[in-house]
C-alpha cells in the first residue's frame, strides 16, 4: 500500500436483524451521503439499529439509518442525523427485490455498514423473512451450544 494509506477498520453490523430476520439474500450497496457524513461513518459514530429499507418511486432507500453528527462540522454542513439515504444499486438487482419484497411480503434490512477499499462507504443489506417466535428459541439454543463447544 501506499505510504499514508492504511486500511479502514470501519465495521458498523446490525446484530439485532440476524436475530430477529431469516437472511435469504445478501446484496452490497452503494450510500448516498451529503456533507460531512462520510467523516463521521469513518469514526464509527453510525448505527443500523432498527434500520430497513424501502422502494420510493423505482429507488430504494434506507430508513431509520443514524449517522451522528460531525463534531467539528460547520452548521451549514450539518445533516439531520436520521434522514432518509439513497442506496445505489444496479437496475436488475433493484428490479429482483422489488418483485420480492411486493410478491412474497419480505423486507430488506441493512445488516452492515463498511467503507470499502476505494474509500466510500458501502452497505450490505439482505432480504429477509421474519422469524417466529420458536426460530428465535433455536437461534439461542445453536447459538449457545456454539459457546460451549469454544470453550471446551
Amino acid at each position: 500500500m501506499a505510504k499514508g494509506k492504511e486500511k479502514s477498520r470501519v465495521e458498523i453490523r446490525n446484530r439485532k436483524a440476524g436475530f430477529e430476520y431469516e437472511f435469504l439474500e445478501h446484496f452490497t450497496a452503494g450510500i448516498v451521503l451529503s456533507g460531512t457524513e462520510i467523516k463521521s461513518i469513518r469514526e464509527g459514530k453510525a448505527s443500523l439499529v432498527d434500520s430497513w429499507c424501502y422502494f420510493a418511486g423505482g429507488e430504494l432507500y434506507v430508513k431509520n439509518m443514524n449517522v451522528a453528527e460531525y463534531w467539528w462540522g460547520s452548521a451549514f454542513s450539518r445533516q439531520d442525523p436520521k434522514r432518509d439515504r439513497k442506496l445505489l444499486l444496479t437496475r436488475k438487482e433493484l428490479r429482483k427485490l422489488a418483485r420480492a419484497v411486493k410478491e412474497k411480503g419480505l423486507t430488506i434490512v441493512a445488516t452492515r455498514l463498511f467503507i470499502a477499499d476505494n474509500g466510500y462507504a458501502k452497505l450490505n443489506i439482505a432480504l429477509a423473512r421474519g422469524k417466529r417466535e420458536f426460530d428465535k428459541r433455536e437461534s439461542i439454543k445453536e447459538k449457545d451450544l456454539r459457546r460451549d463447544s469454544e470453550r471446551d
